[in-house]
């Protein structure tokens, strides 16, 4: 007797190209900091330009990304970048961030720019069930969620992040890694889901050593 294989699920539709808002300038940034801080919780992720050599430490995030229910907002980290409100939004405890995987995302915000995000609910440990010892991912959160397969391309992924110039497909990647996050979270608080989010400890960075 054959098993026969399962069927594969219909594809996650993401965040489309026209939803999304790429912060350039400061009416831009205040425009997304108004929608954000009105928001009862918001979708959270960073992008990183990846890391090759052994033991080279990475210089990120180069890019952080917030969404709400119907627009992603994406900010390059360099020069210009309005820090000031982007502090505001991930040291607060409110709006609530929702993303997975956040832990390295957090220490590299504290290192690189001084920021202790507050308020943060990461989904790949609250989504645990019972006797599950490893994280959910994104992937089998859309799939548990919705019954859809969520595309994650790992080429755009180890893409330069630090780049001036984002590709549209990059933009796309990442303003669905925070989107995705926060549909996930509400639909996992329509059926029932109750976390209480503790503030994160804070990042400690590694004491100088004496010298000999």
């Amino acid at each position: 007797m054959t098993t026969e294989p399962e069927p594969s699920l219909p594809p996650y539709e993401g965040i489309k190209l026209a939803d999304i808002r790429l912060v350039r300038s400061s009416q831009d940034a205040e425009q997304a900091f108004a929608a954000l801080l009105a928001a009862d919780a918001i979708g959270f992720d960073t992008e990183s330009k990846p890391t090759f050599q052994k033991g080279e430490a990475s210089t990120g995030p180069h890019l952080i990304q917030f969404a709400t229910d119907d627009t992603a907002y994406l900010f390059q980290v360099g020069a210009g970048a309005p820090l000031d409100m982007l502090k505001a939004i991930l040291e607060s405890t409110l709006p609530l961030k929702v993303g997975f995987g956040l832990s390295d995302d957090v220490k590299r915000l504290y290192n690189k720019l001084d920021i202790t995000v507050a308020g943060v609910l990461d989904l790949s440990v609250a989504l645990r069930t019972s006797g599950q010892r490893n994280d959910l991912g994104a992937k089998t959160a859309v799939a548990k969620f919705f019954g859809r397969q969520l595309q994650k391309s790992k080429k755009i992924s180890t893409t330069n992040w630090a780049t001036a110039r984002l590709s549209e497909r990059q933009i796309l990647y990442a303003a669905d890694d925070a989107q995705v996050a926060l549909r996930v979270y509400r639909r996992w608080i329509a059926d029932g889901g109750k976390v209480a989010p503790s503030k994160p400890a804070r990042p400690r960075r590694p004491r100088p050593q004496p010298a000999a």
